[in-house]
């Protein structure tokens, strides 16, 4: 059913007559728990369980969240690739990036705290719709392979597994736009890395001693040469002239630099994904606890 009956004005017949369609279904294809459901308003967020005629006031009242457009938590399955097309077009549905997999496993958890109605989206849900905006974007007029996320993603995976400097990566950008004014890429690498970030997969830079003796951080965040060896924190052997000095800020570069990925942001990044969660649950789910010992979580 065409779904567009959601931005109609509540009181309409055809936002009325779609509501009782999407309580049906939710109710027949999904998992409801007794007589209650989860209410997907822009108040609860799917996070809360009510009764049918509680939903319907709600959704009446608040409309439905924003982005909620395939109703994975009420029975309806994310599209696959390969059902968008023939045979003959598997290779090229391979090859086709599941963004909206990706940002709903990423962002699923996201929940609007009831006191904050009034105020607005906590930072964690504008991340999550400005990313949804940014994957609904065309890469280009008429282009189906890519969205502005996806092409982003694949384009700051390439730099990290070839080694591109900032630099090349900026100017990289700036000839694509001067070569396509149409492609709807970010004009720079901060911009890039924003994007990155707000999905979760940043790291935290720590500067560290040159002879790997000490990291500064915490109490050593703030000192200047290592505690140990006494070598230099900062690299001084390129230096201006006194007037360069004066006109510009003065950038520090460290001499060695620990990029740290956090142990429990990587867990959650693990269970976010319902694959990998199911993977890492399989020793207290599946597992056959017989006694007999056939695999590592058998023994003490």
């Amino acid at each position: 059913m065409d779904k567009e009956w959601t931005k109609l004005n509540p009181a309409t017949k055809e936002y009325q007559s779609g509501l009782d369609f999407f309580l049906d279904y939710a109710y027949t294809k999904g998992k409801p728990r007794g007589k209650e459901i989860l209410c997907p308003c822009a108040k609860c967020y799917n996070s809360k369980w009510f009764t049918r005629n509680e939903v319907r006031n709600h959704l009446t009242a608040f409309g439905f969240q924003k982005g909620y457009d395939i109703w994975v938590q009420h029975g309806e399955k994310k599209p696959k690739p390969s059902d968008l097309n023939d045979n003959n077009m598997n290779h090229k549905e391979d090859k086709i990036d599941d963004i909206d997999g990706l940002l709903h496993e990423r962002f699923r958890d996201v929940v609007q705290e009831e006191n904050e109605v009034n105020v607005g989206l906590n930072e964690d849900a504008k991340k999550f719709y400005n990313l949804v905006e940014e994957a609904k974007q065309d890469l280009y007029p008429g282009c189906k392979n890519f969205s502005k996320l996806s092409f982003t993603i694949r384009l700051y995976l390439l730099k990290c597994l070839y080694g591109w400097s900032n630099v090349s990566f900026n100017a990289l950008l700036e000839l694509l736009r001067e070569a396509m004014p149409s492609l709807n890429i970010p004009d720079s690498f901060n911009k890039t890395k924003g994007m990155i970030r707000d999905l979760g997969l940043d790291y935290k830079k720590i500067d560290a001693c040159p002879n790997d003796c000490m990291l500064y951080w915490k109490d050593q965040e703030n000192d200047t040469s290592c505690r140990v060896c006494g070598a230099p924190r900062w690299n001084e052997d390129v230096k201006g002239n006194d007037e360069v000095e004066k006109n510009h800020k003065s950038h520090k570069a460290p001499l060695k630099v620990l990029r740290h990925f956090p142990l429990i942001p990587r867990l959650q990044r693990l269970f976010m994904c319902s694959k990998t969660a199911n993977s890492l649950r399989w020793h207290d789910e599946e597992r056959s606890k017989d006694g007999k010992l056939r695999h590592p979580a058998d023994g003490q």
